[in-house]
């Protein structure tokens, strides 16, 4: 959805999708989506995407090297500004701004500050499809892992839920829209439970698609 606003307001227009995946099951961080789809999406979208590979459980100290490295190279190939999806985690766009800044990196938030129920009915309106590939059993039930993003899943929601997941409450695979040339075909694979170190553990349910 940032991207389809920014190509929508024709100002600034991206030139590529930068990405971090885990090195060690080559799938793109926190989401669990195999390498190759996210390939064949970005081609869908006709953008080149980059990556940014970090280890299975990179410590802030790693991720940050490896991010500044990435940064200052886009920076010596001339570019000035990086677009996130945020919409109202004020402490991550510090973080982002905080970071970027000294690297003369502009951040800029297409959706910040939208209302998520109508930012996600407007998704659904104008013809974009998406698949929950991931949810935090802390914050919603498995069962709505697999699910498609339509009226139903919104109605379904518990009270608390954001409609966009902007609190992490799950994760999405966005296969069709007016911003790609053609769907990403996929299957459903297996579903399964991950534990993460933590006090107590976190648990996440991720949907394999093929």
């Amino acid at each position: 959805m940032a991207l389809y606003h920014l190509q929508q307001e024709g100002i600034r227009v991206p030139e590529f999708l930068f990405t971090t995946v885990n090195s060690a099951h080559q799938r793109v961080s926190m989401h669990g989506l195999r390498t190759s789809l996210l390939q064949r999406q970005a081609k869908a979208m006709g953008l080149p995407l980059r990556l940014m590979e970090v280890h299975e459980f990179p410590d802030m100290q790693h991720y940050e090297n490896q991010m500044q490295h990435h940064v200052e190279q886009f920076v010596q190939e001339g570019f000035s500004h990086a677009v996130f999806g945020d919409i109202f985690l004020e402490d991550l766009r510090k973080y982002r701004e905080e970071k970027l800044s000294p690297l003369h990196i502009e951040a800029v938030f297409p959706l910040w500050k939208k209302d998520t129920q109508q930012l996600m009915k407007s998704f659904m309106a104008n013809g974009f499809k998406a698949i929950v590939i991931c949810t935090d059993d802390a914050k919603l039930d498995p069962s709505f892992c697999g699910r498609m993003l339509d009226a139903s899943f919104l109605n379904d929601l518990p009270d608390g839920v954001d409609p966009c997941g902007e609190n992490g409450e799950f994760h999405t695979f966005c296969f069709d829209g007016p911003i790609f040339k053609s769907p990403v075909l996929f299957e459903k694979g297996e579903t399964v439970c991950r534990s993460y170190p933590g006090n107590p553990p976190h648990a996440f349910h991720f949907l394999d698609i093929l």
